[in-house]
């Protein structure tokens, strides 16, 4: 078996060297090689990458870059390269002592090196900045190093114009200048940068890019740029440019005109090949019912669609059933909706609000085809429906999982691609999801989850739907699902096809493939070929991939050093407090709302200072303003009329570390004496580190004095949640509003989380008071800034949710709160969160990654569990297959 896999995987190395052949031979002149992927192992791949391409005399003839954001990959690249080769890249973002010593290894081995325009105060901008940076680099590498100046080649930064925000204006034209400064001042030194960037704001007008491109090099080459990233032969001449277009780009470039990005959007648009004018005004109206109907559908418009439904109606000749008005105009829209969908033209928020539309339309419909339904009933004795649907799906959030917005988002993408949904919810044992799919004759059963103990409730559906025969598609989807854990997991126990999907945008083309006569075989049979090539990488990599023994870890483990470690602060009372009504205008300045782009598939950066960015993305940003104002609008209705409740609990106690454990204590006497209350079990990490690495192998523990140390600590411990979001949401279900249904759960979500943030925020300055001055912004909170961390069970940290019992039953949280958890450990409301609390400046978070089995049996005996009921909880981190 092991000789089929290296065969396999020599081929993959081979295809890898297929590629950098077809590059030099394109005329690449340097060949970038980055092995940055969380599924490989960079170093061992750098290493044998790179000794391959040695082997090459067709590829090897050009020089190397190696490429990486970890340096110990970058030492292993370029202990194996041969000749002189090149470093992306350094800067002096971590100071100079860090910048010094990767230059003096690069030194060594005879490479150049690439400059980052980054110091410690971060990415250079402006002219002076770049200038400065870059000096400051050259000299310290020129003096200190005795680097060869011909060796250093600097990117001062090109960074995206044309976003509309008037600080970027000067971006192009402030790189072109310093590049001249660079060049003149620093002898010997080369320039370079990433074309790519300066355009990104025009993304998906392929013509305006690269006319941009082509105008930037041919100033940023006049003023001394030597090389630059960019497709070569996709750059037109810059005398060949639509005159139109060229004055545009320069007008761009050298921020000429402070309307250039509008004028030059205009251009696009008007240039566009079958380009349509947008209709603003109610003319539309003018149309045919059809037309005003799927026009309605494609723009998100309630106002009149009861009306044009009605009108529909009205015309028995063309419409002699109700039934032939859904299958006809209003299928027709919906399916220009899934089009644009398809096609990156329409975004999930305006498809919810196509939904609304649609289900309004039917709705009025509906009480006419009962109607109709029970009189051929009475007339015939009989009566078949014709499905107007490509097919039926059965949806449903698994037993013991509460999560579900992502699966209601997919119910509502597929509904508008013409799919009958039967959406059974939440906590779904299986026996109702195998009755469901049998009763409703369902073509595809699709399962949800968040958590990790629902990844074994679906391989038991998965096993269920074999044991009884079932022979419909299985679709996984999730936030804790993954392609590997389907493929190795749950598509071996079932015959028919399992298989795993990204989210709401995939679903729709998977469920039409495995649903279409002609090409869903071809696509069964692509998906087991790309399974089971999967599945042999896993294995794999479990039999390549090195452990430390437990004993090893521990004596390798990370130490504190308590005598010199600043005094732990007790906290301001021992024991439970608990918040019942929480004020939820306090928390909306704690919100992070990326998290709420991301849920509406909305991509794009939201800083929490400053111009949210996502709002100028020239793709989404019109969606983005409309989804945040609806969010604004919702919220502040949310608190005016009390319809959300936030209720939490938050508590301290005495603590100390005993191995890889931490015991808690009711008194606060020292030395620490008795029988402790509770005590909280922690996973150390043991997959082998680099040899180049100083990491220490870390347990949550190692953050907790040690119970010998004669050093006092604490720990803490809280939960929150929102209350209310799902009556409310089961409200707007019932009236076909599915954009505020699901609006209104993101909504409750980030509440919890701001109520967690400023619950931490508090306890650091107030209830605990270790950090008492602390100023810190709510971008810096979500950037982890505050000494101290928060880290919930279930999650990289301490994987195993059967913590939360101990949490629970320590702070009473479910009489306190009302916050309760299923048989799965899930939390519900949906919009809880809930933690620990450290107060050590040294604690940190850290994956405990992949463990052993002498690990899992001592977790277990500590415990007091079976050692097959921690590898349920721990499944997704053994680094051993329990199958084998």
């Amino acid at each position: 078996m092991w000789q089929d896999l290296e065969s396999l995987l020599n081929l993959l190395w081979q295809e890898a060297l297929n590629i950098a052949k077809i590059q030099v031979n394109k005329g690449a002149q340097i060949l970038d090689i980055n092995m940055d992927d969380g599924m490989l192992d960079g170093k061992s791949a750098m290493i044998r990458f790179c000794n391959l391409v040695s082997t090459e005399p067709d590829i090897a003839k050009v020089p190397v870059c190696i490429d990486s954001s970890n340096f110990s990959v970058i030492e292993a690249g370029l202990r194996c390269c041969q000749g002189k080769c090149l470093v992306n890249s350094i800067s002096l973002k971590e100071g100079e002592e860090d910048f010094l010593e990767k230059a003096q290894l690069i030194k060594q081995f005879g490479a150049a090196v690439v400059i980052m325009a980054f110091d410690e105060k971060g990415q250079a901008t402006d002219i002076e900045s770049k200038v400065a940076v870059c000096t400051r680099a050259y000299y310290l590498l020129v003096n200190k190093v005795k680097f060869n100046p011909n060796d250093i080649i600097f990117d001062p930064n090109i960074l995206t114009i044309g976003t509309g925000m008037e600080e970027h204006s000067l971006y192009a034209a402030n790189f072109i200048k310093a590049t001249s400064i660079i060049k003149g001042t620093l002898p010997g030194a080369r320039v370079s940068g990433g074309l790519s960037n300066l355009s990104f704001s025009f993304r998906g007008m392929e013509a305006i890019r690269e006319a941009m491109h082509s105008v930037f090099l041919y100033h940023a080459i006049k003023a001394g740029m030597d090389m630059g990233i960019v497709n070569a032969g996709n750059l037109p001449v810059y005398d060949d440019i639509d005159k139109e277009l060229l004055e545009l780009c320069e007008n761009l470039i050298w921020n000429k005109d402070p309307e250039a990005t509008e004028k030059l959007l205009h251009y696009a648009q008007s240039h566009a090949k079958g380009g349509k004018i947008v209709v603003t005004t109610d003319e539309w109206r003018n149309g045919t019912v059809e037309e005003r109907l799927e026009y309605a559908l494609v723009k998100g418009i309630e106002k009149y669609v009861i009306e044009d439904t009605a009108e529909a109606k009205a015309n028995q000749h063309k419409y002699s059933r109700p039934l032939h008005i859904i299958e006809g105009p209003l299928m027709n829209g919906m399916k220009a909706v899934g089009e644009l969908f398809g096609a990156g033209k329409m975004f999930l928020p305006q498809v919810i609000k196509s939904a609304r539309v649609m289900k309004k339309a039917v709705n009025y419909l509906v009480p006419f085809m009962e109607q109709e339904r029970e009189e051929m009933l009475m007339q015939s004795g009989q009566f078949e429906e014709i499905s107007p649907y490509q097919g039926t799906i059965v949806l449903a959030t698994v037993k013991g999982d509460v999560h579900d917005i992502g699966k209601n988002i997919v119910s509502v993408v597929l509904g508008c691609n013409n799919f009958r949904v039967i959406d059974l919810g939440v906590m779904t044992p299986c026996d109702k999801i195998l009755q469901a799919a049998i009763e409703n004759k369902a073509d595809i059963v699709g399962l949800s989850g968040l958590i990790t103990p629902s990844l074994d409730e679906m391989i038991h559906v998965a096993k269920e739907m074999e044991r009884i025969g079932l022979k419909m598609p299985l679709l996984i989807g999730g936030a804790t699902t993954s392609k590997t854990h389907t493929a190795v997991k749950i598509a071996p126990r079932y015959n028919a096809p399992a298989i795993h999907v990204l989210d709401a945008s995939k679903s729709v083309v998977v469920c039409s493939q495995l649903l279409d006569e002609d090409l869903k075989d071809d696509y069964f049979e692509e998906i087991t070929e790309e399974y089971e090539e999967i599945r042999q990488n896993y294995y794999e990599y479990l039999m390549d991939r090195k452990y430390l023994t437990l004993e090893q870890a521990r004596n390798q483990g990370f130490h504190i050093d308590w005598l010199s470690h600043p005094k732990p602060v007790k906290p301001m009372f021992i024991g439970t407090q608990s918040f019942n009504d929480y004020d939820l205008q306090r928390l909306t300045s704690y919100i992070d709302w990326k998290p709420f782009f991301d849920v509406w598939q909305l991509k794009g950066r939201y800083p929490n200072r400053g111009f949210p960015k996502i709002f100028k993305d020239k793709t989404v940003g019109e969606e983005a303003k409309k989804v945040f104002q609806d969010a604004q609008n919702m919220m502040n209705k949310l608190i005016e009329e009390k319809r959300l409740k936030a209720r939490g609990i938050i508590g301290f106690w005495p603590a100390q570390s005993v191995g890889d454990d931490i015991y808690l204590f009711a008194e606060d006497n020292f030395p620490r004496t008795g029988t402790p209350v509770a005590k909280f079990h922690g996973l150390r990490q043991q997959a082998e580190k680099d040899s180049f690495s100083t990491e220490r192998y870390c347990c949550i523990s190692d953050f907790i004095a040690p119970r010998d140390s004669a050093v006092p600590d604490y720990i803490g411990m809280f939960a929150v949640a929102c209350f209310g979001a799902e009556l409310l949401s089961k409200q707007y279900e019932k009236e076909g509003d599915d954009y505020s249904s699901i609006m209104v759960k993101a909504l409750a979500d980030r509440l919890a989380e701001a109520f967690a943030e400023e619950m931490h925020a508090r306890v650091r300055k107030e209830f605990w008071g270790y950090s008492p001055d602390e100023n810190l912004t709510a971008a810096d909170l979500h950037r982890i800034k505050y000494a101290g961390i928060r880290p919930a069970p279930g999650y990289p940290i301490q994987p195993d949710h059967t913590e939360k019992i101990t949490m629970w039953k320590l702070a009473k949280v479910e009489e306190s709160t009302g916050i309760a958890m299923t048989e799965s450990l899930a939390m519900t409301p949906a919009a809880a969160v809930s933690g620990l609390y450290f107060s050590s400046p040294a604690s940190t978070y850290f994956a405990v990654g992949k463990i052993m089995k002498d690990q899992v049996e001592d977790y277990a005996a500590r415990k007091q569990m079976r050692v097959e009921d921690v590898e349920k909880w721990l499944g997704p981190i053994l680094g051993y297959d329990t199958d084998s």
